[in-house]
C-alpha cells in the first residue's frame, strides 16, 4: 500500500530531464515522488536558453537521442499549455569565410545521412532568413528541425501534467542524504533533510548534481560543472528569427577544454528578450561574474548582428551543464546498485534530450524496450578508467 512516504519510483531532481522521467513514468502507470533540495527549475534548467537542437550535433549516439527527442517535444507541445514557448523556429549556422563554409557543408552532408534536414545558404539568400545579419558572411546552413522552449515553465508543465496522469508527489526545498539500500545493496529508497522516503527505484536526475548523488548511492560517476553565462537584451521586435550562431560554435560544444570558449549564439524568444551566450569553461560551482566573459559575448552578438549594439542587456545570467568526459549522458540502470539509474550528464543538451531520456527511463522501469539502443549511455562506461 503506498502512503506519503512510498512511491514506485523516486526522481531526484526537478530539472526538465527529472521532469520529464516523472512524466513518461506516470504514463506508464508508476507513482512518483519527485524530490529536489531548491525550487522546480532551481538549477541548469532554470539558467538554460530552452535550445533544442540538431544541428550542432554529430552522427553519432547524441544525434539519435536528439532526433526522436524533437519528435516527442513536437507531441509534448501538442499536450501541453502553450505556455511552455515551443517555437519551432529553426536555426542558422553561418561562416564567414569559405573554409567554414566547406566545414559546415562537409558536417550537414553527414547530417543529412543520419536523417538531418539542412539546407544551404549562399550568402546572397541570408537576408531572406534573418534581414539583421551582418553583410559580408560566406553563407550557411538552414537547420528547420531546432526549435526552442521555455525551460523553466517546460519543466513546470511537465511535472503538473503528470499529477494529472497518475500519483506525482512534489517534494520540494528536502536535500538527501543518503540512498538507503538493503541487505543485497539493491535500492530501498533516500533519506532526506525531511525523513525517508521508500521505493525499490530511485532515478539520479540532478544534473552537474549527479556525481554527488551517484557517491551518495557508492558509486561513480565522473560529472562535473561546465559553467556558461548568458546575456539578456531588453524586449525588442523580433529582431532575430531564428537560433543564430557562427560555425565555431560545433567545436566549443565538442570540445574537452576547461579553458574559457566563447562564440556567437543570438536568438529571439516570443517575449521580446534576445538572449546572447555562448561560453563554456571549467572553474567548478564559481558564479563570479566574469567581465571577460560578458565582454566577449557582445562582440560576438554584435559581430552577427549590428542592430544589437544600441541595444541594451538588461540581466545576465550563469548556469552550470553537467559535463561528462566523453561528452554523452548517464541514461539507463546502474548495474552496480540494482534500483538505480541515471538520468543526468547531459551537458548543454539536456531540455532537448528530456522527453527521449524520460521515455528511456519509463521503458527501463517497466521492463520495456527503449526506443534506441542505450548502450553508449551506460552508466557504468566509466568504471574501468577511474579504477
Amino acid at each position: 500500500m503506498l502512503t506519503r512516504n512510498t512511491s514506485d519510483v523516486i526522481v531526484v531532481g526537478a530539472g526538465v530531464v527529472g521532469a520529464a522521467c516523472a512524466y513518461y513514468a506516470a504514463r506508464s502507470g508508476l507513482s512518483v515522488t519527485v524530490v529536489d533540495r531548491g525550487p522546480v527549475a532551481g538549477g541548469t534548467t532554470g539558467a538554460g536558453e530552452g535550445n533544442l537542437l540538431v544541428s550542432d550535433k554529430e552522427p553519432g549516439p547524441e544525434l539519435e537521442l536528439a532526433l526522436l527527442s524533437g519528435a516527442l517535444w513536437r507531441e509534448l507541445a501538442e499536450q501541453l499549455p502553450p505556455g511552455i514557448e515551443y517555437e519551432p523556429k529553426g536555426g542558422l549556422v553561418v561562416a564567414s569565410d569559405e573554409d567554414g563554409m566547406r566545414a559546415l557543408r562537409d558536417f550537414a552532408a553527414g547530417q543529412g545521412k543520419a536523417g538531418v534536414h539542412a539546407r544551404e545558404m549562399p550568402a546572397e539568400l541570408l537576408h531572406e532568413l534573418e534581414p539583421h545579419l551582418a553583410p559580408g558572411l560566406a553563407g550557411g546552413f538552414h537547420y528547420p528541425q531546432d526549435a526552442q522552449v521555455m525551460p523553466a515553465l517546460a519543466a513546470a508543465h511537465l511535472l503538473r501534467a503528470g499529477t494529472g496522469i497518475a500519483d506525482v508527489r512534489l517534494r520540494l526545498r528536502e536535500e538527501v542524504t543518503a540512498v538507503l539500500t538493503g541487505a543485497s545493496g539493491e535500492v530501498r529508497g533516500i533519506r532526506t533533510t525531511a525523513g525517508e522516503i521508500h521505493a525499490p527505484y530511485v532515478v539520479n536526475a540532478a544534473g552537474t548534481w549527479g556525481g554527488d548523488l551517484a557517491r551518495l548511492a557508492g558509486v561513480e560517476l565522473p560529472v562535473l560543472p561546465r559553467r556558461g553565462f548568458v546575456l539578456v537584451t531588453e524586449p525588442l521586435p523580433r529582431v532575430v528569427r531564428h537560433k543564430v550562431y557562427a560555425a565555431d560554435y560545433v567545436a566549443d560544444v565538442a570540445s574537452g577544454s576547461a579553458a574559457l570558449q566563447t562564440s556567437a549564439v543570438v536568438e529571439g524568444t516570443p517575449a521580446g528578450p534576445v538572449l546572447i551566450g555562448a561560453s563554456r569553461e571549467r572553474v567548478g560551482f564559481d558564479r563570479t561574474l566574469s567581465t571577460e566573459v560578458l565582454r566577449r559575448l557582445a562582440a560576438g552578438a554584435t559581430t552577427l548582428f549590428p542592430v544589437l549594439a544600441g541595444v541594451r542587456a538588461i540581466r545576465t545570467y550563469a548556469g552550470f551543464r553537467p559535463y561528462l568526459p566523453d561528452h554523452l549522458p548517464a541514461i539507463g540502470p546502474d548495474p552496480r546498485v540494482p534500483g538505480l539509474l541515471h538520468a543526468c550528464g547531459h551537458e548543454g543538451a539536456g531540455i532537448g534530450l528530456a522527453p527521449v531520456t524520460g521515455l528511456i527511463v519509463a521503458a527501463c522501469l517497466t521492463g520495456g524496450e527503449p526506443p534506441l539502443d542505450i548502450g553508449p549511455f551506460r552508466p557504468e562506461r566509466f568504471a574501468s578508467a577511474s579504477s
